[in-house]
């Protein structure tokens, strides 16, 4: 099953609403404004499934972010060995981790805010693990019951900032710089392993299996719910593979009008334009 949130317009007025995607057509799901608040409700699956509301075409559908407020957005660092090795680390003994914002969060062709402040926005295409079933200190075993599904994101990052100080946060969560989406993808249709890749203006940066992870998502799971209670709609972003600008000879980093285009098979494609930020 997918799942999306769609912007629906109405004059002045821009609405949201949780949606399954059958085919070609997305079907309302009625009473909830999104996928994160339909991940709360108790019968989310069972709900989503029997949806029956209006219906929108896929094609030319104004696309949110899928989950537009999760209460958390997780990253994890130095997790694809091609990419530890490209930025001169050594295999981690542990996950590590940082987070990100709602406010950096843009819809699967929502453009991508270049900031005045930095000339250094770098690419790191992710798969997107979605929280679908409250918990804490959940065994790795039955991790795999808390995930609702996946979805693709892009951890856009400003190299500069996020290497002024050992910590990373202020290089990761600029406002409108982490496209997310199309759809949630629930477990019975997906399982990590597919090919991830990332382009600039159809150039590929990034080509990796989202299956050649350091640390499982069901590891990863069970890692963080032992520090911190994981609650419906919370993401896990599991790191990003080799391939990044910031690594290359001579390092190579977005521009203004250029497209950058995220994939994971059989989770979907992100394209976003790069724009100076107003």
């Amino acid at each position: 099953m997918r799942l999306l949130t769609l912007r629906l317009s109405n004059g002045e007025k821009t609405e949201t609403v949780a949606v399954r995607q059958d085919g070609e057509t997305l079907i309302e799901i009625d009473g909830f404004t999104d996928v994160g608040e339909l991940l709360r409700s108790e019968d989310w699956e069972t709900t989503a499934r029997a949806a029956n509301g209006a219906t929108h075409a896929l094609d030319g559908a104004d696309l949110a972010a899928v989950v537009p407020s999760p209460g958390k957005i997780i990253c994890v660092g130095h997790n694809y060995r091609n990419h530890i090795k490209e930025m001169g680390r050594e295999i981690p003994e542990h996950p590590t981790l940082f987070a990100k914002y709602t406010e950096s969060l843009i819809g699967p062709n929502d453009d991508l805010a270049l900031p005045q402040e930095s000339d250094t926005v770098d690419w790191e295409a992710e798969l997107a693990v979605v929280i679908g079933k409250k918990g804490r200190r959940i065994s790795e075993a039955d991790a795999a019951s808390h995930i609702a599904g996946y979805s693709v994101l892009n951890d856009v990052s400003m190299r500069d900032y996020q290497f002024r100080t050992i910590q990373w946060l202020q290089g990761k969560t600029w406002e409108k710089s982490t496209p997310f989406g199309p759809a949630l993808v629930t477990q019975d249709e997906f399982s990590a392993g597919p090919l991830m890749t990332s382009a600039v203006d159809g150039e590929i940066q990034q080509s990796t299996p989202t299956g050649d992870l350091v640390f499982t998502p069901e590891f990863l799971v069970s890692y963080i719910s032992t520090i911190i209670t994981l609650n419906p709609g919370d993401v896990i972003a599991t790191g990003t593979p080799g391939g990044v600008g910031h690594a290359q000879d001579p390092k190579r980093y977005l521009q203004e009008g250029q497209v950058l285009v995220t994939t994971i098979e059989g989770l979907g494609r992100l394209s976003n334009r790069v724009v100076k930020e107003a």
